[in-house]
């Protein structure tokens, strides 16, 4: 099993940054992709960035050029970067990882909430 935890959401204004964390219980090595999800209220959850273990990145396209996805794995930590944050961001967002010694079965973290205020 594996255990991911998100932290590092909150509330901040239109254009301006926050750094998504995603703690894994157990080395990261064995958890690939990895990737963020959010969902808005009434909305279904939606992909927001993936990473491989070999670095391989892939980002929603309303996204991209304004969130970073990366992983430390000597940290065990996934994380994304966000800036110039809109209203349109603000969701639950929530880490996953599958991990490749139990067949690739998926885990989620709890999530995180961030708010974007116009």
């Amino acid at each position: 099993q594996v255990q991911l935890v998100e932290s590092g959401g909150g509330l901040v204004q239109a254009g301006g940054s926050l750094r998504l964390s995603c703690a894994a219980s157990r080395s990261i090595f064995f958890v690939d992709p990895m990737g963020w999800y959010r969902q808005a209220p009434g909305k279904e959850r939606e992909l927001v960035a993936t990473i491989t273990r070999s670095g391989s990145t892939n980002y929603a396209d309303s996204v991209k050029g304004r969130f970073t996805i990366s992983r430390d794995s000597a940290k065990n930590t996934v994380y994304l970067q966000m800036n110039s944050l809109k209203p349109e961001d603000t969701a639950v967002y929530y880490c996953n990882g599958h991990l490749i010694t139990e067949r690739g079965r998926l885990y989620w973290g709890q999530g995180t909430q961030v708010t974007v205020s116009s």
